[in-house]
């Protein structure tokens, strides 16, 4: 079910997968497949978008262990890997050597050398460094009679003497010869005006063919060259040698903004001959939707107005000032032809704002909501770029034809825009018009001599529209190709030749209805909790590593499984609610594991571009899963930790003592599967309640002050009081009055056990218990300290409460603040009045809790401590991998300590015992002191602490 589809339309469920971990592994592979008839279908990260990895028979991925670099040689600028090599790693480990491997796709975060060598990938900068193509030097395959061989270009001696072999793998080299040999004239007549510079359509028989051994110039014949593009339908590639350039200086962007897109368009010819390093297109309807992500939101800073389309012109040199005058000399000539309106310089480093806005945009587009999307059908044509604005607009005037709209953006400078009409594909009359698209796009295509890809390959999508682009006699050499290199069919069938039909295996069938299912959350917001699981589209952002940054998915971080990713977990509930009976999804053995290691850390509300929320979806699949077999113990002792924290409240002493007795501990493992490693949190000697009813009696309230309340939740209230004593104590030296808010509970624990009702219960008693004090103080702010209960206020409660709660609720959300949001805030309002030691404090090392890293961010957090005097340093780091209670379940506590290792403990293992530990989460203080026996502190206790 995992492999069963990859980011494109299609679907079918696999035989099997295997994992080969060398290329002895993949040779016997092969061997097996030969011998048994069975299809392989190669898989890296599996983020095509053309159905290339998706197929019957054996998924071989590549990518779970064939991921290493092999070998650098710095002087003769080349690197030798392993298919499964993820792009951004790579360029990580050449940064010291200030070399890099130049082709960008906008999934270079976790798309891996072996797809980029199987599609051709290219990326932003490919009018400046070129396609992978161009960089493969040479490449170790696997043949399909499991032989191996190390590919490199051939001169003519070198080539005869390769056709004259008495094997399998000369009899192909043989055939191709004679393709190319006997059909010049066709090829040349018939594939993509050489201006084109981004061609993956069908096999590259004219990139062969234009080379010495046909008498056409001085390129020497090679194979790895021919073979890159060919989506692993010819051989498997087990290696490669990689040509690396010289790493960029200096960079800037300039910004451009249109009032149209054909104006963006007519300014990219405009654009090229000024020798710019990549020209990338945004239209309205990507900038629209980032408007509604709430990570790419914040990397709006530099739009100005509402542009119909933005041109990114990127430019490289040496130094500024070189950039300067090549911006000034751009806009200049823009200006002078009437080009454009707002024209702003973004620099270094906020340049990777900009760059990542444009990278979302695939996943934007497929998480709007509905069952309409923009679709993958015709989205990476290209032809030359001076035809580029009126072949856009004869591509409209087809849209038109069929009723739809469309979006564009991205390579603008090579003339390769993608164009994603927007259609329902459960829709019959939809399911039409995208067959009737992709028939009159590609014969447009090739009115205008371009290519029906220019990056994404043609996969299960546009082979069956090679024969209709290229003509039978094409296709009749690209059978003769296949048939010499493939003869059993065994690699990658029915990809580029001989495909299935263009609507078959579609994920979804067109004309079926959407399952209903009964839910305990209300998912009105995303129509329906089916849509929200399909808003996955398979981009694989959640594939990420840990060295990449951010949050999403922490368990896959850790155990590189595909179970463990966000899209993993999508498709195995999206199948399960496809079943006969939706219902049945909610009882799913196999669900269920996909999702047990599901930290319900939020990274993907707000990394991934479709902004799945799988915590949600794991709460509301937790609940129904216990209604049909039961409720386990630790669910229900962990899920209502706050009544029974209140019960050990009245003896703590005694609740501490069964705590730390060994016996006790004994029991919680049998009983609770709590880890016996783990040492379950402290109860305080007083709770806060007595602490503050004590302390208000000697510090009455100023009556004067303006008041704001303070949530304390379970976690504060019982075992770290002195967190809200310290918040109390630096929000009246601020000068606000500090009242409680009337509220025992958020439900967040409730929520993280899939005791979904309770909280539901809950959260509609606070509503009713607040809606008439937000009506007495219609402005009162609420300030919380622990992050993940606080924010379940502004998350999770609107959608757990009734329709006639759900005003009271949105009030809720709004006015609720962490500490060092409510601080940051009314400082810059001038409405916070404490001041601050002036004597010198330590450098603070921030960790930020997970929820608060995906609907705050870190700098409010950053921001008041810096403003209290500190010296403030975010880490870089994920999640933690305490997450509640997951890390104190003995299944789970391997898992939770290889996350922490991965960016956390390390980064605090190098720091000075000198310098201070922030975190806000209680989980996260836990975790840090039994993975680096480190004290970490609230960001309220580091306040206080700073107060004169």
């Amino acid at each position: 079910m995992l492999y069963a589809q990859d980011a494109s339309v299609y679907q079918e469920q696999p035989t099997g997968v295997v994992f080969p971990r060398s290329t002895e592994d993949v040779q016997a592979i092969v061997e097996f497949a030969a011998l048994t008839n069975t299809p392989l279908i190669p898989r890296a990260a599996g983020t095509s978008l053309a159905g290339q990895c998706v197929g019957e028979g054996l998924v071989v991925d590549l990518g779970r262990h064939m991921n290493q670099i092999l070998e650098v040689n710095v002087e003769e600028r080349w690197v030798r890997v392993q298919p499964g090599v993820i792009l951004d790693d790579l360029n990580r480990h050449l940064a010291q050597y200030d070399l890099f491997f130049g082709p960008d796709t906008s999934t270079s975060n976790r798309c891996m050398i072996g797809g980029m060598i199987g599609n051709n990938s290219c990326g932003s900068h490919s009018i400046y460094f070129g396609q992978t193509r161009d960089h493969l030097l040479e490449l170790g395959v696997v043949l399909a009679d499991g032989s191996f061989e190390m590919l490199a270009p051939w001169d003519e001696a070198a080539w005869k003497e390769q056709l004259a072999r008495q094997d399998q793998f000369g009899e192909a080299l043989r055939t191709l010869d004679a393709v190319l040999r006997d059909n010049g004239e066709l090829i040349d007549e018939r594939y993509p005006r050489p201006e084109v510079i981004r061609r993956n359509t069908g096999f590259p028989l004219d990139i062969a063919l234009n080379t010495s051994a046909y008498g056409r110039g001085e390129t020497p014949f090679s194979l790895p060259k021919f073979l890159c593009g060919t989506e692993g339908t010819l051989a498997f590639t087990t290696e490669a040698k990689l040509n690396l350039v010289d790493k960029p200086k200096r960079n800037l962007l300039v910004c451009v903004h249109f009032d149209s897109v054909r104006g963006a368009l007519e300014a990219t010819i405009e654009a090229v001959e000024h020798g710019p390093a990549a020209v990338e297109l945004m239209d309205r309807p990507i900038l629209e939707l980032t408007k509604h992500n709430i990570e790419q939101k914040r990397n709006r800073f530099f739009v100005e107005g509402e542009p119909e389309a933005i041109l990114a012109v990127e430019f490289y040199a040496q130094t500024d000032e070189e950039l300067q005058k090549m911006a000034d000399k751009l806009i200049e000539d823009f200006r002078s032809k009437g080009l454009g309106y707002s024209f702003p310089i973004i620099w270094p480093p906020d340049d990777k704002r900009v760059w990542a806005l444009r990278k979302a945009g695939l996943g934007l587009l497929m998480g709007m909501k509905g069952d309409t999307k923009p679709v993958t059908v015709v989205e990476d044509t290209a032809v030359a770029v001076d035809v580029l604005p009126d072949y856009i607009d004869e591509f409209a005037e087809i849209m038109d034809s069929y009723g739809t709209r469309c979006v564009y953006y991205a390579h603008a400078s090579v003339g390769e825009l993608h164009l994603r009409p927007e259609l329902n594909l459960k829709d019959r009359e939809d399911a039409e018009r995208f067959k009737g698209i992709a028939r009159d796009v590609a014969d447009l295509v090739s009115k205008y001599g371009g290519a029906l890809s220019g990056e994404h390959g043609d996969g299960r999508l546009r082979a069956p529209l090679l024969e209709r682009f290229y003509g039978e006699e094409i296709m009749a050499l690209h059978g003769e190709v296949k048939q010499a290199f493939d003869p059993k069919n065994i690699f990658n069938p029915k990809k580029i030749v001989d495909p299935e039909p263009i609507d078959k295996d579609w994920r979804f069938v067109p004309g079926n209805p959407t399952p209903e299912v009964d839910t305990v959350f209300d998912w009105t917001g995303e129509l329906g909790l089916v849509r929200a699981v399909e808003n996955c589209n398979g981009a694989g952002v959640c594939r990420k590593r840990a060295e990449a940054g951010g949050t999403m998915c922490p368990s896959y971080m850790a155990t590189l499984d595909e179970k463990d990713t966000t899209r993993g977990r999508a498709n195995v509930f999206r199948q399960a609610l496809y079943s006969p009976n939706p219902q049945d999804a909610f009882s799913s053995e196999e669900l269920r594991n996909a999702l047990d290691l599901c930290l319900s850390c939020k990274g993907c509300k707000s990394e991934c571009p479709a902004n799945v929320d799988m915590a949600r979806l794991k709460a509301e699949f937790t609940q129904q899963y216990h209604d049909a077999k039961g409720t386990p113990l630790s669910a229900i002792v962990f899920g209502h930790y706050g009544r029974l924290s209140r019960l050990a409240s009245v003896m703590p002493w005694l609740a501490n003592f069964f705590l730390s007795f060994f016996l006790s501990r004994w029991l919680m493992r049998s009983l609770l599967k709590v880890s016996l490693n783990r040492q379950l949190p402290k109860y305080a000697s007083k709770r806060f309640t007595k602490q503050f009813a004590r302390y208000r009696k000697e510090h009455p309230a100023d009556a004067d002050a303006k008041a704001v309340w303070l949530y304390v939740d379970p976690f504060t209230e019982y075992t770290e009081p002195e967190l809200a004593m310290a918040a109390v104590r630096v929000l009246e030296r601020g000068g606000w009055r500090v009242e409680r808010l009337p509220v025992d509970d958020d439900g967040r624990t409730y929520l993280s056990k899939g005791l979904v009702r309770h909280a539901k219960k809950l959260t509609q008693e606070n509503m009713e218990r607040l809606e008439p004090l937000f009506e007495e103080h219609p402005d009162r702010k609420i300030v919380g300290l622990e992050p993940s209960a606080l924010l379940t206020f502004r998350d999770e409660s609107p959608d757990l409460c009734d329709n006639a709660h759900k005003p009271t609720a949105k009030k809720l959300a709004d006015r609720a603040l962490l500490i060092e949001e409510f601080v940051a805030q009314a400082a810059a309002d001038g409405e916070f009045s404490a001041e601050w030691t002036d004597g010198t404090l330590p450098k603070v090392l921030l960790h930020g809790h997970c929820h608060q890293k995906a609907l705050v961010g870190v700098s409010p957090t950053v921001e008041a401590l810096e403003a209290a005097g500190y010296e403030v340093e975010a880490l870089p780091t994920g999640c933690c991998g305490m997450a509640g209670s997951f890390g104190y379940e003995e299944q789970h506590y391997e898992v939770s300590m290889d996350i922490g290792e991965l960016v956390l403990f390390p980064a605090l293992r190098d720091a000075d015992e000198e310098t201070l530990v922030c975190a806000p989460g209680t989980s996260c203080r836990h975790q840090i002191h039994d993975g680096v026996r480190r004290t970490a502190h609230h960001p309220a206790i580091l306040l206080e602490r700073a107060l004169r």
